[in-house]
Formats: structure tokens, sequence, C-alpha cells
């Protein structure tokens, strides 16, 4: 089965190679079954080497195994944490292929295999990042990743905006993508490796005693650009531009696995190159994530809770729940790890289906401005209900699979590291409920500016024109990601499986508890609690004074971001420090 493992990147690149060189002479039908195809072919393969990653895969592409103590080839291993990320990749792809059936408007240049063949490679990419065994060839999928989001970001040149976003997008990620080769660069001078296991037992073989100064560079620089990528702050602030003017099926992939991957490689590159006793000691991690990862959290849950632009909130929604990823992640425990994991996979599936029902908004009403829809989304019963109930997987009610990976994860970090994540995932899902009572049911005060146009509350429809109804693909694949995202928490056993792929050292198990279940229905009526104040008193959704500086931050102007990069990395440094001062 090992063998089969470079198939996994190998398929949708070689799809997107054909639709390119016969994109224009096909029908666009065509076109999208063949892209539906070699999509779905690749995420069945997935699947399969999924099921049958224990004990773990790995390949050395080409047959080019180490010689001695060197190795030169590529490196690829199969884990269920790799094999996990590959399929969920692989499957949301698939779900964003489903939902633009026919979507856009003409193509760019006439060509009708672009968008497809972009979402082929863009597969490929998060494939080839989730399996790489070698530091230097994650960096080559991390770099055509991006540059694929880029390019789907500003995928409708003719608006500025688009072209905005996605410049803004390209600028910093590329900053964070320079950062990562440096660490790399640093890392490959200490100890003349790339594999990732290799350089971390080259510096547990030139540093027993501890850090110094270049393994500490060389980890600042690395997690700079895996959490930029992650949209941790203060690395950020390209996330909501770049959400605000993607298109709705490109949105659906950037929050569902793209920023996940980020968090997934801090995890995998500390787990398998820091921990050792020449890489960085675990207090001086757990410090640095629990620290970004709560001011994340918070961050996000303020900024999503005072926006009208609806994929704005939602983008800000996604900042808020990397925050929590992060910080149980930086708790260091297998059960934090087997909750994260599970708590991963649940917000994939909602704020994928989330970000879909805005799409349909969007659509069918040129508008995802909160104060302009009021009232006017009742006759989309279906789009309604399917966002009430995402938010409430964004609270965290049993028995989303969010609920059971959220619970696990507050129960392993505990202390007061708990209030973050109850108010995180209350504020952020409270504001969802709010959109949806005002938007589908028309309740509340009409906002007084609800009948003039203001900024993002006029904007042109993706598809030819605004939709006389929502076509049954853009309702059917929301709802199969929230049922997927029900059942993850539902199915038993499927706890203890994600558990198992998490690796050897895991728990047994993520299961219900009192306390868990307890904690969830807390923070749902929370949040329930929070949106019925916010419709019947709207000046509660008003930006007070205090929250002034944090909406002034996100200015939209690319070197203020830049400055802020700069910022992060200074105070990721500072957080690791004493591991190397100690030693």
């Amino acid at each position: 089965m090992r063998h089969l493992l470079p198939l996994l990147v190998a398929l949708p690149l070689l799809g997107a190679a054909l639709l390119v060189a016969t994109g224009r002479r096909l029908p666009r039908v065509a076109v999208e079954i063949t892209g539906f195809t070699v999509c779905g072919g690749t995420a069945a393969l997935a699947l399969v080497l999924l099921l049958n990653s224990a004990p773990p895969l790995t390949e050395w592409v080409g047959a080019w195994p180490p010689a001695g103590r060197e190795s030169v080839g590529i490196l690829v291993v199969g884990d269920g944490p790799a094999l996990g990320m590959a399929t969920l990749a692989s499957l949301l792809t698939l779900a964003a292929l489903a939902y633009s059936w026919r979507y856009f408007d003409a193509p760019p240049h006439g060509h009708t295999g672009a968008y497809t063949a972009l979402m082929l490679v863009f597969q490929g990419a998060m494939c080839g990042f989730a399996l790489a065994g070698d530091l230097f060839n994650a960096f080559v999928f991390f770099e055509l990743m991006s540059v694929v989001a880029y390019a789907l970001t500003g995928y409708r040149i003719d608006e500025a905006k688009a072209v905005q976003g996605a410049l803004t997008f390209g600028i910093v990620n590329s900053l964070g993508a320079y950062a990562l080769l440096m660490g790399i660069a640093l890392l490959y001078a200490r100890t003349g490796e790339l594999a990732m296991a290799r350089i971390g037992h080259g510096l547990d073989a030139a540093g027993p005693g501890g850090p110094d100064a270049l393994v500490l560079a060389s980890f600042v620089l690395v997690l700079t650009g895996l959490l930029v990528k992650a949209a941790a702050v203060p690395f950020h602030f390209w996330l909501p531009d770049a959400h605000a003017v993607a298109p709705t099926p490109v949105c659906m992939l950037l929050s569902g696995v793209m920023v996940e991957l980020g968090a997934y490689g801090v995890w995998r590159v500390y787990g398998t190159v820091f921990a050792g006793p020449g890489g960085i000691p675990a207090a001086d991690l757990t410090r640095a994530l629990v620290t970004l990862g709560a001011l994340t959290a918070v961050t996000g849950a303020v900024m999503c809770w005072y926006q009208r632009h609806i994929k704005r909130l939602l983008a800000y929604s996604t900042v808020a729940h990397t925050g929590l990823f992060l910080v149980g992640l930086g708790v260091l425990t297998p059960e934090a790890d087997d909750g994260v994991a599970l708590y991963l996979l649940g917000h994939a599936g909602v704020k994928a289906a989330l970000f879909a029902c805005a799409g349909a908004l969007l659509d069918r009403f040129g508008s995802v401005d909160e104060h302009s829809l009021h009232g006017r989304g009742r006759p989309l019963r279906a789009t309604g209900v399917m966002c009430a109930v995402g938010a409430l997987g964004l609270a965290g009610l049993p028995p989303f699979g969010t609920a059971l990976g959220k619970a696990v994860a507050e129960e392993a970090v505990g202390g007061p590291l708990t209030v973050v994540y109850v108010a995180a995932s209350a504020i952020t899902a409270g504001a969802v409920l709010r959109v949806t009572a005002r938007v589908f049911l028309g309740l509340g005060p009409r906002p007084r500016d609800a009948e003039y146009e203001t900024s993002g509350s006029h904007e042109e429809p993706e598809t030819t024109g605004l939709l006389s109804r929502v076509p049954d693909t853009m309702t059917t694949v929301p709802a199969v990601l929230l049922a997927a995202a029900l059942a993850m928490g539902v199915v038993p056993g499927f706890g203890a499986l994600v558990a198992r792929s998490v690796g050897p050292a895991g728990s047994g198990g993520a299961h219900w508890t009192a306390h868990g279940v307890l904690l969830g229905v807390a923070s749902t009526a929370l949040a329930v609690a929070l949106a019925g104040l916010a419709v019947t008193r709207p000046d509660w959704t008003a930006a007070p004074g205090w929250a002034a500086p944090l909406r002034r931050l996100q200015s939209g102007h690319v070197g203020d971001y830049v400055a802020w990069l700069l910022v992060g990395t200074t105070v990721l440094g500072a957080l690791a420090l004493p591991g190397v001062l100690g030693s």
C-alpha cells in the first residue's frame, strides 16, 4: 500500500494538467465531470490508505532510500494524522466542486478548465503538505498551496477588491513562507538533513544539553511560517480580507482545511523535529502556543461579534477556533491531541457548510450584509435551518463532533483556559445565530441603514446574475457537511478511531462525559442568550470604544500587516527564549 502514497499528489496534478491542455476544447460539463472524477478518486484512495495506516506507511519516492547516514530522497509519511488530513482535504475539495457545479459566469480568458484545474492543484498541494516527511518538500507544497490559493482568491480579476485581497493574502503568506525556508536552511546547516525525523535525531546528537540560539531561531522562523498559514494572532490579518472577496467554494477550503493544515504543521514539526533534548523544551512550546492561542481565540471572538459582513464574520470565527486548536495542542497531552483532532474535523464540516449558506445569500440577493438582508432570507427556509444548525455546531452542542472534540480538549486543558473555550465558542456561535434570526426570520427592529447602500451591502453575485432559486447543489452540499459533522459525535467508536489514528501515544479514545456535555450545553445556552440580546438590543452589536483599536488594526494596508507579522515573530521568540537561557 505504501507505494500508492505518491498518487495522492500525482493524481490531482495530472488531472489538472489534462484540464489545462484540453480545457479550451472540452464543453464545460465534461470539464466539471473530469474534475469531479479525479478529485473523488483521490479522496477514495486517501480513505482506503487511511484505513490501512496501522502501522504507518512510509515511502521514499523514486526508490531513493537513505544511503547509510545520508538521505537524499523525498520521504512521504502515511500515518493516521497525515492521511486523515489528506482525506479531509480531498473530501472538502470534492464538496467545493459539487457546490460550484456550473457555478461561475463565463471563465476569464475563455478557458473553461482553469477553475477546476486550480482546485485540483490545490487538492494535490494540500495532500502533499500533509504527507511530506521532509521539511523542504513540506515547504514546496506549502508554497504551491499558497500560490494556488492566491489565484483562486483573486479569480474574479475584473473586481479590484478581489485582486487587492489576493495581493494582501499573497504578500503576507509569502513572507511567512520565506521565514519557513530560512528556518529550514538553519536546520540543514546544523544537521545536514531535511527529513524531519532525521533532523530531530541530528539536533539531539548535536546539542543534548538543550537548544542554542540557532535552534531557537530556526524554531521561531519555522513556526512563524506555519502560524501565518494558521491565521494565529497577530499573523491573521490576511484571512478576513481574503475571505471577504474569495469565491464561496474557495472560502470553504480556506477555512475548512487550509488554516487547519497550519495548525497540523505546528503539531507535526514540533513533535518530529523539536521535541527531543536538543530541541525546544516542552514548557517553552506550551507557553508560546497557549499564549498565542488564547490571544487568538479572544481576538477572533470579539471581532467576529462586531462584524456585519457575513463572510468576514465567519472568517473571524475561524480565527477564534484556530486559537482553541492551538491552546489544545500547546498543552502537549495525548488527550488534548485527541480532542483537537476531532474538534478540527467537526469544525471543517460546520464552517464549510456555513460559508456555503453565505454563498447562497450572496447569489440570491447580491449581498452578505447583515443589515441589508434583514428579513429578506425568509424564502430560503432550508438555508436558514442549516445556518442555525451550523451555529449550534460551533457552540459545541452535543452530539455534534465539534462538541465531543471541544469537550475532550476542554477537560485536557482544564483550569481557567476552559473559560476561553466556552466563551470563544459561545460568542462566535451567538454571532451566527444573530445573523440567522435577523436575516432568515426578520427578528428585531429593522436597522436604520438597511435601506441604503453601505460598505459591503451590495456585491456582485458569483453566478450568472441573481438566482431566482437556489440550486439543489447549493443546499445539498451544506446539508451533507452538517450531517457528517453531527455523525462524528454520534457514530459509536468514532472518537476511539480518531484517537488511534493520532498515534500510539493517544489516550485510547474521545468519549462523552457528564462534564463535557454540561460545558457544551452551557456554551450553547450562552450563545442563544447573546443572540437574543443582540436581536432585541441592536446597540449590543455596535463596537464599543475599547474594541475600536482592534477594528482599526484590520486596516487593509498590507504594510501594517507586515509590521504585525514581524511583531508576532518577535513575540514568539521572546516566549520561547527561556529554554535557551536555561540551557
